[in-house]
């Protein structure tokens, strides 16, 4: 019998929402990252990727204070902001297309960028108004992260072939973008309206544990997003001083998509028999072992199991995490708290990633790091828990 998440209405509504827009920024990447990295050497990539890495972090200077707030003021905001972000977005692929290789598209980019983070805050603060219990954060939060997979690899075909023939190319990715943004604009309308956010009185005790933990689990997650960017770029860096072939590069984006796909499935499974919290702190151990393990062969398999590993823990860890917050933060600054630990989570992964784009790290030197940092962080991370539950 499947659980409620799975079944509601309401969870429905919000999920074919959720692939809608998945698949439109799966084509949006294919059409800006094909002809920016990898047709330039090594030392232009460096500073294209800085210059990349700084317009990611752009976009929360506007989440964190105007977003968040916006999402809990009323009954029906976050079913509109859902509306007006994937409507933003067609608009602006739209213009994209006619941009591509001009200026103009480094601010659209930026929009695209905080419309799409606004989005994934008003997703993940919408969730617990389409389950039934706490008890089913977790799953539905997988449910989706599943979908967003599926999503991204029925955009990625038709997005390939487009890119594929000569006389259509990027532009014509971004205007497919742009239809799937309107579809999922259509969609979003469906999504329900939920109820106002309510103001909770909890007592001080209550309230500063639920607090702490929330906190912990932010620093544990925090170290599991920086090491996605450290990883991802470590990786091509190291794959482009070597010359690889480029199904080198693909091989290592697909072994960490199947590992975010794995991740997904069993989280849900896992949570039958642990908490969150101990989920969160199993993705940095394991990210911790095969990190040590890869550091050992230093190979270019090493590093595309790495990138699974790494792909699953992020994945399951993110999924606990925001079950996390879905069951302990007040309904009433739930987006405001989404907003504001993204926030975070995206200049870690930011300062993380800039480390082997600014200095030539060894391969082996860098997987080790990455595994002891999160081994530390998961041993740290369970005796906080530990001593936060006597």
């Amino acid at each position: 019998m499947p659980p409620p998440a799975a079944s509601s209405s309401d969870f429905r509504k919000l999920a074919v929402t959720h692939a809608l827009m998945l698949a439109g920024d799966t084509l949006v990447t294919m059409a800006l990252a094909g002809s920016l990295f990898f047709s330039i050497s090594p030392n232009e990539a460096r500073g294209k990727v800085a210059l990349y890495l700084l317009l990611t972090m752009a976009p929360f200077a506007v989440l964190a204070p105007l977003i968040g707030p916006a999402l809990d003021r009323s009954k029906g905001g976050r079913r509109v902001i859902v509306v007006l972000s994937a409507a933003g977005r067609a608009l602006v692929c739209l213009g994209m297309a006619r941009h591509v290789n001009g200026l103009l598209l480094f601010p659209e980019a930026f929009a695209i960028l905080v419309l799409s983070k606004t989005y994934l805050v008003t997703r993940s603060a919408l969730v617990p108004a389409v389950v039934q219990s706490d008890n089913e954060l977790v799953e539905a939060n997988s449910r989706l992260a599943v979908i967003a997979v599926l999503a991204g690899f029925a955009a990625a075909a038709p997005g390939a072939l487009v890119l594929k023939l000569s006389f259509l190319g990027a532009s014509w990715v971004l205007r497919l973008a742009a239809v799937v943004f309107v579809a999922a604009a259509i969609a979003g309308a469906r999504v329900p309206r939920g109820t106002a956010p309510e103001q909770q009185e909890l007592s001080a005790d209550r309230a500063a544990m639920r607090t702490a933990g929330i906190r912990m689990a932010a620093t544990a997650m925090a170290v599991l997003r920086g090491s996605v960017g450290f990883l991802t770029f470590l990786v091509a860096f190291m794959l482009r001083r070597a010359h690889a072939p480029s199904w080198w590069f693909g091989s290592v984006i697909a072994a960490s998509m199947a590992g975010s796909f794995l991740g997904a499935v069993v989280a849900p499974r896992i949570r039958r028999v642990v908490a969150e919290e101990r989920i969160l702190a199993g993705s940095l151990l394991l990210a911790g072992v095969v990190g040590f393990v890869a550091a050992r062969f230093g190979s270019r398999p090493a590093a595309a199991a790495l990138a699974a590993a790494v792909g699953l823990a992020a994945n399951a860890g993110r999924l606990a995490f925001d079950s996390i917050v879905q069951r302990d933060a007040l309904d009433h600054v739930r987006g405001r708290a989404f907003a504001r630990f993204e926030t975070r989570f995206q200049l870690v992964w930011v300062a993380a990633a800039a480390l082997p784009v600014i200095f030539p790290i060894p391969a082996r030197f860098g997987m080790g790091s990455l595994g002891f940092v999160c081994a530390f962080a998961a041993f740290t991370y369970y005796g906080g828990t530990r001593g936060r539950q006597r």
